[in-house]
Parts: C-alpha cells; sequence; structure tokens
C-alpha cells in the first residue's frame, strides 16, 4: 500500500505537517478508494480516474497524498542533507535547482538543498490550504433510488436541491503541475544524492513504490513535461519496463 507505505518505517517523522483530509468528505472516499485500488499491486490501474468521478478532484486527492507521502520519505533522511553536505540542490552533477515561487521570490536564487525543500514544501502546503485552489467542499447532491438506498455522491453543476459548494479555479491544473513538477525534484534529489543513506535505512523498498506510484500517476495525466523527468530517466525506464 503506497499510501501508507512508510507507517512502519524507521519513524514517523514528517518534514512539515501532514495535510489530512477531512474525514467523512468525498475526497476522503476517494483517497479510501485510491489506497483499496493500490493494494491491488496494479498500479497502472490504481491511478485511473475512477468511474464516474472528477478529473480536478481526484488530481487534487492524489496531490495531498503525494506531499505526505514525500514529507515522510525526505523526514526520515533530514539529518543526511545539510547545508555542508547539500551546499546546492541538485539531482546529480547535470542538474541544479534554483528556487523562485513568482511572489515572495521573484528571481531565482541559489540556495542548499535543504533550504530550496524547505522553501519548496512550505510553498506546497500554502497551496494545499488555499480552499480557493483546493476546495475541500465540493458542490454535490446525493440522489436516492427507489428502494430508497442512496447512490454514489455525484459531482452536479447545475442540480437541484444541491449542497453548494467551492468549485476548482480555472487555474487548478497549471498550479497542480507546478506542485507535481517540485515534489518530483525531492524525489530526483533523495534519488541521486541519499540513495545510499535510503538504503542503510532500509527505506529503499518504500521509496521505490512511492515514486513508481507518483510516476505512473503524473504519466496517466501527462502532468509533468518529460524534459523535467530527466534526471530521473533511466530509472522511470526501468520501472515502466517492469509493467509491460
Amino acid at each position: 500500500n503506497a499510501s501508507s507505505l512508510v507507517s512502519g518505517s524507521r519513524s514517523s517523522k514528517t518534514f512539515k505537517p501532514k495535510k489530512n483530509i477531512p474525514e467523512g468528505s468525498h475526497q476522503y472516499e476517494l483517497l479510501k478508494h485510491a489506497e483499496a485500488t493500490l493494494g491491488s499491486g496494479n498500479l497502472r490501474q490504481a491511478v485511473m480516474l475512477p468511474e464516474g468521478e472528477d478529473l480536478n478532484e481526484w488530481i487534487a486527492v492524489n496531490t495531498v497524498d503525494f506531499f505526505n507521502q514525500i514529507n515522510m520519505l525526505y523526514g526520515t533522511i533530514t539529518e543526511f542533507c545539510t547545508e555542508s553536505s547539500c551546499p546546492v540542490m541538485s539531482a546529480g552533477p547535470r542538474y541544479e535547482y534554483h528556487w523562485a515561487d513568482g511572489t515572495n521570490i521573484k528571481k531565482p536564487i541559489k540556495c542548499s538543498a535543504p533550504k530550496y525543500i524547505d522553501y519548496l514544501m512550505t510553498w506546497v502546503q500554502d497551496q494545499l490550504d488555499d480552499e480557493t485552489l483546493f476546495p475541500s467542499k465540493i458542490g454535490r447532491c446525493s440522489r436516492v433510488t427507489q428502494d430508497g438506498t442512496s447512490w454514489q455522491n455525484h459531482i452536479l453543476i447545475h442540480a437541484p436541491r444541491c449542497i453548494p459548494g467551492v468549485p476548482f479555479p480555472k487555474n487548478f491544473m497549471s498550479v497542480a503541475k507546478t506542485i507535481l513538477k517540485r515534489l518530483f525534484r525531492v524525489y530526483a534529489h533523495i534519488y541521486h544524492q541519499h540513495f545510499d543513506s535510503v538504503m542503510r535505512l532500509q527505506e529503499e523498498a518504500h521509496l521505490n513504490t512511492s515514486f513508481k506510484h507518483f510516476i505512473f500517476f503524473v504519466q496517466e495525466f501527462n502532468l509533468i513535461d518529460r524534459r523535467e523527468l530527466a534526471p530521473l530517466h533511466e530509472l522511470i525506464e526501468k520501472l515502466g519496463s517492469k509493467d509491460r
């Protein structure tokens, strides 16, 4: 189960506070569906949009889940990722990242990996906490069948007696793509600079399962440009070939 893949790991320490999806909400049900499907072991199938579900909501739920996974994975190796061990944010000798968020820091700055990842995860957290970007209450209506049993909740745009909710904004997909592109960089840094530490901690199975789930998800919906994935191109090819 990739969603709880770090629950049995060395520590439950997270880098940033875990982002919780409210219990009882439709998004919580979607997360439970994702976890159950992941348990089947077929990751290609697990990432597909469930029938009748809204694409934005599916991407939102999974983005929160990936943030939590990376948060925990990076949390296990923070003591090895320091200003002196990682003076620049890199993914191998050919790829270096400079931080800019377009608001607080407009011109990209060169900084250490721990500083960059702190900026990055704080920025992601701010996006996920923004109800106008990631609404937790989607407008929906619960329809009832003739025998009185409730149908699955459906997302309705114009429906009578619908529970009012906040729709996803027009720029949601572009924000989600930026979040996932940046989260990928944390995976890339861990693989290139800290995989020996990951192996010493016996966390490699957790890392590989989480990354495979992440890659299959972004490939399914074409969420990250191939050029951005270049630092882990060989690993991505290897993971994909096992499923062909």
